[in-house]
């Protein structure tokens, strides 16, 4: 996998060489109205002849709708089999394009070029697509790889803060659950990084030896999902509150601090570790306001995460900072608690 993993400034030369030694019939590229005007110019120049697909940013267009708005746009432009979709943008361009593409004509070609930090370092990698539907948070998807992935770190320049934060988090993420020494290092420094390109590598790096040894999530792969059992269905509940959306690194942060009490409650985590890990994210996320009423509905779905067995919660926790265990079962009384001690920090 690492070998289609091109990383750098140099990553969009790597981009025109696959396209131009690959014979693919069409390529066409997948954008929003964001990265249409601020990533694509940059894009541009790298690649051949190519047609524009533009659909509307944010996670609440992540659904089936525009998904046909894509499979319409490439049905008109008589994308067939051997053609390649390039799709430029974060995490849900990433998802979506990668879906769409994975079964328009029982699959065409697609390459990611990352955008967001978030994606750079663990959307557009993995194989994983798919979209949001009803409310639950990529609930329809397949798993595919693309035929290579593109990060180009100058991108970063074009977001704004929040985006940062919400990348960051799933740097965090691979820290806490396979590198207690960058954990331990970074935690003094926080969001203010100087090279992003070797952050980024180094946390592809650890995502690629984890999807390389259970590319279908069978097992071990789950580990990778540290913070998005809580996280995910925070994030589920907020999109269908006005105003009150979160982006998805933001609410795995929130996640990923339940999911540590949880690994206290369950004697796998000290409190000392703890103690570490709610300063260092406290330091950096703004609290997340949630009612009684919200905590209802967010264990609530929690019992529609994918990594369940029937009625059996299974959650990813901590066994020290820097190792994680998967398939631990919980209750919805113990993610309410969880809830309840993120209340109150």
């Amino acid at each position: 996998m690492t070998e289609t993993i091109h990383i750098g400034n140099n990553a969009l030369q790597e981009l025109t060489t696959l396209l131009q030694n690959r014979a693919f019939s069409k390529v066409a590229v997948l954008v929003d109205e964001n990265t249409l005007v601020q990533c694509y110019p940059a894009v541009k120049p790298y690649l051949p002849a190519h047609e524009i697909i533009q659909v509307k940013s944010g996670e609440a267009n992540k659904t089936l709708q525009t998904c046909e708005q894509i499979w319409q746009r490439m049905t008109e432009l008589h994308l067939d089999r051997w053609s390649v979709l390039v799709n430029l943008g974060g995490g849900v361009i990433g998802d979506m394009g990668g879906f769409s593409a994975a079964v328009f004509k029982r699959g065409i070609y697609f390459v990611q070029v990352p955008t967001t930090l978030l994606a750079q370092v663990d959307a557009s990698v993995g194989g994983k697509t798919g979209i949001d539907f009803h409310g639950l948070k990529n609930h329809i998807g397949v798993y595919q790889e693309p035929q290579a992935v593109f990060i180009n770190p100058a991108f970063l320049q074009t977001l704004p803060p929040r985006q940062l934060k919400s990348g960051y988090a799933e740097i965090i993420k691979h820290w806490l659950i396979a590198d207690a020494a960058a954990f331990e290092e970074q935690r003094y420094i926080g969001l203010f990084a100087e090279n992003w390109e070797e952050i980024i590598r180094e946390s592809v790096n650890v995502k690629v030896k984890v999807v390389e040894a259970d590319p279908l999530e069978g097992g071990y792969r789950k580990v990778l999902n540290f913070g998005h059992t809580v996280g995910h269905a925070i994030e589920s509940y907020l999109l269908e509150q006005p105003g009150r959306m979160l982006l998805h690194g933001e609410a795995i942060a929130v996640g990923m601090l339940c999911e540590a009490w949880l690994s206290v409650k369950h004697e796998l985590l000290t409190k000392e570790e703890l103690e570490k890990i709610e300063t260092f994210m406290i330091s950096i996320y703004e609290k997340v306001s949630l009612t009684e009423t919200g905590i209802q509905s967010i264990i609530q779905l929690a019992l529609q995460d994918k990594k369940n067995t029937g009625a059996t919660i299974n959650c990813t926790l901590l066994h020290g900072i820097g190792k994680a265990v998967y398939d631990k079962a919980v209750t919805l009384h113990e993610i309410k608690e969880s809830l309840h001690y993120y209340t109150l920090l």
